[in-house]
């Protein structure tokens, strides 16, 4: 498949990321058994796996979606400023994070800090994809899909320049 300037090649077959998926997502339903967590997808990349996530959830949940805020015009600061869309009160509540991938792990530690703000019974971090040999962080990553290597990946809401979000498989560059 080419998406702008790219080749790229089917990394994970969607049948394999929905296996994963429901195995999170059983593990959630234990853990939390008797509460009502609120879920917090992490928007853009995140939307395809949260939907697929809330559909295997049997528990009574709360999902909201939340942007972090890291550009000043075009140019990335490398840096969040804020949390966008957080309009749910999570005050004595279980969060469970909801992202696509966590690699440096920067984004995700500066969330943790953000939400204690708001007095969480619980924060748990649930990634679709990890790339343990580049987090620069220590996180506690609760529930994670699959963990992959440093390599550029899209599909399945992963982006390359906005594109290639709407692929059911994830795609790695040739």
């Amino acid at each position: 498949m080419k998406v702008k300037d790219k080749d790229f090649k089917v990394f994970i077959h969607e049948a394999d990321i929905l296996k994963q998926v429901a195995r999170v997502a059983s593990e959630i339903n234990r853990d939390y058994e008797g509460e009502t967590p609120v879920f917090l997808a992490v928007l853009n990349g995140s939307f395809i796996f949260a939907a697929d996530l809330l559909r295997e959830i049997t528990l009574p949940c709360e999902i909201s979606f939340v942007k972090l805020a890291s550009y000043e015009g075009v140019n990335s600061t490398g840096k969040i400023h804020e949390m966008i869309g957080l309009n749910v009160d999570i005050t004595n509540r279980p969060v469970i994070i909801v992202e696509d991938i966590v690699d440096t792990g920067l984004t995700m530690a500066h969330m943790l800090e953000t939400l204690k703000k708001h007095n969480p019974k619980s924060v748990d971090i649930c990634t679709l994809l990890l790339k343990p040999d580049k987090l620069k962080v220590d996180l506690d990553i609760r529930y994670r899909c699959l963990e992959i290597p440093n390599d550029f990946i899209l599909g399945y809401g992963l982006d390359y320049d906005q594109l290639g979000r709407n692929t059911r498989d994830i795609y790695v560059i040739e």
